[in-house]
């Protein structure tokens, strides 16, 4: 896959994590093969869900749905990057100029 998607949002409670492992299991499930949920992280205020894609703008979209339906899409911040790449480019919220790093 040629793009990291990132699903991040502030969590630093065990219900947090929880709430982070239950949504990367609905991700999975709805995602299926157009995209590669790879894991997550949980730290410093934080947790991120990574999510390997060829297209990025597609599969938020579909994220995006996920999200809706369970309250958090106000809550998140998506960017991807290059596989290989170190630099992010935010695609929700949209127009942000907040920086963002893992």
């Amino acid at each position: 896959m040629k793009y990291q998607l990132v699903i991040q949002f502030r969590g630093d409670s065990l219900a947090d994590f929880d709430a982070l492992v239950v949504l990367e299991d609905k991700l999975i499930a709805d995602l299926g093969s157009s995209a590669t949920v790879d894991g997550h992280d949980f730290g410093s205020g934080t947790a991120s869900i990574f999510i390997f894609t060829t297209d990025p703008a597609f599969t938020f979209w579909k994220v995006r749905q996920v999200l809706q339906q369970e309250g958090r899409l106000q809550s998140v911040t998506a960017a991807h990057r290059e596989a290989d790449g170190n630099d992010f480019t935010v695609i929700w919220p949209k127009d942000s100029q907040i920086p963002f790093t893992i």
